[in-house]
C-alpha cells in the first residue's frame, strides 16, 4: 500500500524515542496493512541479535503507532535487568525511576516437555498442531532437514519459522 510522507515522518520521529536503548546498528521494519475495516501497524526492531516487535490494530495508524511504541517500551521496561547487555551502554541510567513503573519478572518458570521428532511437511506439522490445539508446532522438515516452527498467526493464517542460512 501507498503511506503519505506525512505518516512516514511520524513514523520515523516516533521511532527516535528509541535511539537512548539501542546503538547504531538497530534496525527497525515497519509494516502497515488494512484488515476488516481496521488499520495494522507492525514494527520490529532487532539490535544485537534481539528482536523487539509489536502489532497493533485501531482505527487510524496514528493510534496503531502510538500503541506499537508503548508496547515495545513496555517490553523493553519489563526487562531492564536482562536487557542492559543487549542495550546501548547507560541506557538506563538518565532516567527516573517512575518511567520503570512495570514490575519486572524476577526468574522465569520454565516447563520442560520432550517429544520425539519425525520429519514432516509444514503442512503435516500444522496438521498435527491443530489435532493438539496449540498455536504453535516445532518439527524436523523433512526436505531440509531443519528444525522449524509453524504457527498460527493473529490474521488466521499460518507462519512457518525457519533457521537463516
Amino acid at each position: 500500500m501507498d503511506v503519505s510522507d506525512d505518516l512516514k515522518e511520524l513514523v520515523a520521529k516516533k521511532l527516535k524515542k528509541f535511539d537512548k536503548f539501542f546503538n547504531d546498528n538497530a534496525e527497525a521494519v515497519v509494516t502497515f496493512n488494512r484488515r476488516h475495516n481496521q488499520e495494522c501497524l507492525e514494527i520490529t526492531i532487532s539490535a544485537n541479535g534481539t528482536l523487539y516487535r509489536s502489532e497493533e490494530k485501531n482505527e487510524t495508524f496514528n493510534n496503531a503507532l502510538d500503541e506499537c511504541i508503548e508496547s515495545i517500551e513496555r517490553q523493553i521496561r519489563k526487562n531492564k535487568t536482562r536487557l542492559e547487555k543487549r542495550l546501548r551502554a547507560g541506557a538506563f541510567e538518565a532516567m527516573d525511576s517512575k518511567y520503570f513503573d512495570v514490575e519486572e519478572e524476577k526468574e522465569f518458570h520454565i516447563r520442560t516437555k520432550t517429544f520425539p521428532f519425525k520429519p514432516m511437511t509444514p503442512e503435516e506439522a500444522i496438521l498435527q498442531m491443530n489435532l493438539l490445539g496449540h498455536q504453535f508446532f516445532v518439527f524436523v522438515d523433512s526436505q531440509t532437514e531443519d528444525t522449524c516452527v509453524v504457527y498460527k498467526r493473529l490474521d488466521g493464517d499460518y507462519g512457518m519459522i525457519m533457521p537463516e542460512k
